[in-house]
C-alpha cells in the first residue's frame, strides 16, 4: 500500500478512512522526541532540545512546564506520577559527566502544577545500592512504560553486549515498594545484538497496554528484520517469560524491512497499532493481528516524526524535526 502525501490544506483520503488535519498545529517546541496523553487528560511532551517537559490540556493551551535536561521519554502511572528518561550531570573526580537517566515526577504532590514538581531519580541509582552505577557514560535509557501494578520497563542501550551478567542492552524492571524502595531486575530471553524475533537491539520505546495485561510493543532502530514487536507476557507449567505474539511474516507488521526507524507506537481503545517512522516520515496504522490499515505521511508532511499518542478519537503526532505537533480525526469517527 503506498504511502500517499497529505496536503495539510486537504482532507487525505486513504484507504476507508479519512485523517482530517486539525488546525492550529501546536508549535513551540525544539526537536521534541516524546509526547503522551496523560490519563487526567494532559497531554505531557519531551521538549527534547528546550531541556523541559511541557504540560497542555486537550485544547492545546499551556498549563505547565518543568527544566530538565534532554527529556526523550516518558510515561505516566496510574498514581498519575511521571516517568522520565533525560539526563543528569555530576561531578566524579573532578571530571564533569553527563549520564543517561531515569527521574519519577509526582504531580498530585504538587497540585499538578509541573513547575513545582520534584525530581526524583531512580537511575543511575545511588552508588551505596549499585556501586557500579556511576562507571558508564556511555550507556542510554531509550525508552519507558507503565503497568497496572505501577512497575515500568525502562529500555536501555550500550555498546557492551557481551558479559552475559549485564548487557548493554536489555529492558530493566523496576518495581517500587511501599517505603519508595526499589527493586531492579532485568526482562530475560531478549537477544542483545538480535536481528529476528525477542530482540533488545537498540531499542527506541516501550509500549505497554492499558490493561492488566504485561505485553508490551517495542520499537527497534538497531539492525533487525522487525522493528516493531509485540511480545507477549506467558505464564504457565512449561514457561514464564516473553514470547512473540505475531510470527515471522505472519502478517503486514511482521514483514522484514517494513519499518526504516521506528520510534513510538500508540494504541487506540481497539488495540489497533500507530507506528511513528522517523526515517520514512510516516505514521503506519495496523490492527491487533498485524495487518495494516490506512498509514499515511510523508516528507511534505512530516520530518522525523517520534511520537504518537491517541485520545478520543484524535491521533497526535509529534513533527519532531519541524518542531510542532499535528492533529488528526480519524473520519471513520464523523458520522
Amino acid at each position: 500500500q503506498v504511502i500517499s502525501d497529505l496536503d495539510s490544506n486537504n482532507i487525505g483520503n486513504i484507504g476507508d478512512t479519512l485523517y482530517i488535519p486539525q488546525t492550529p498545529v501546536w508549535t513551540g517546541f525544539n526537536k521534541p522526541k516524546d509526547m503522551i496523553v496523560g490519563r487526567e487528560p494532559f497531554i505531557y511532551v519531551a521538549d527534547t532540545d528546550n531541556d523541559r517537559i511541557v504540560m497542555l490540556n486537550i485544547a492545546g493551551q499551556f498549563l505547565g512546564e518543568k527544566s530538565i535536561k534532554k527529556p526523550i521519554a516518558l510515561t505516566q502511572n496510574y498514581k498519575l506520577e511521571l516517568i522520565v528518561v533525560a539526563e543528569f550531570d555530576t561531578v566524579i573526580n573532578n571530571n564533569n559527566l553527563t549520564f543517561s537517566a531515569v527521574y519519577k515526577i509526582d504531580m498530585v504532590e504538587a497540585n499538578h502544577i509541573l513547575a513545582n514538581t520534584k525530581l526524583q531519580r531512580i537511575l543511575p541509582q545511588d552508588p551505596k545500592v549499585d556501586p557500579f552505577a556511576f562507571n558508564r557514560t556511555d550507556r542510554f535509557y531509550t525508552g519507558v512504560c507503565s503497568f497496572y501494578d505501577n512497575s515500568i520497563f525502562v529500555s536501555r542501550k550500550g555498546p557492551s553486549n557481551n558479559n552475559p551478567v549485564d548487557r548493554d542492552n536489555t529492558i530493566i524492571k523496576i518495581k517500587f515498594n511501599k517505603d519508595n524502595t526499589t527493586v531492579v531486575s532485568k526482562i530475560p530471553g531478549l537477544e542483545p545484538l538480535g536481528t529476528g524475533l525477542l530482540s533488545a537491539n537498540e531499542i527506541s520505546s516501550l509500549t505497554s497496554f492499558n490493561s492488566k495485561s504485561n505485553d508490551i510493543i517495542v520499537t527497534l532502530i538497531g539492525k533487525n528484520s522487525f522493528k516493531v514487536q509485540w511480545l507477549e507476557f506467558v505464564s504457565n507449567s512449561d514457561f514464564e517469560g516473553y514470547q512473540s505474539k505475531l510470527g515471522a511474516f505472519s502478517s503486514s507488521i511482521m514483514t522484514v524491512n517494513k519499518f526504516g526507524k521506528p520510534e513510538d507506537v500508540a494504541l487506540d481503545e481497539a488495540n489497533n497499532i500507530y507506528v511513528a517512522d522517523a526515517e520514512k516520515d510516516s505514521v503506519f496504522k495496523f490492527n491487533n493481528f498485524g495487518d495494516e490499515l490506512e498509514s499515511f505521511g510523508g516528507s511534505n508532511m512530516f520530518s522525523a516524526p517520534h511520537a504518537v499518542a491517541f485520545h478520543d478519537r484524535t491521533l497526535y503526532v509529534l513533527d519532531t524535526n519541524n518542531d510542532r505537533i499535528l492533529r488528526f480525526i480519524l473520519s471513520t469517527e464523523i458520522n
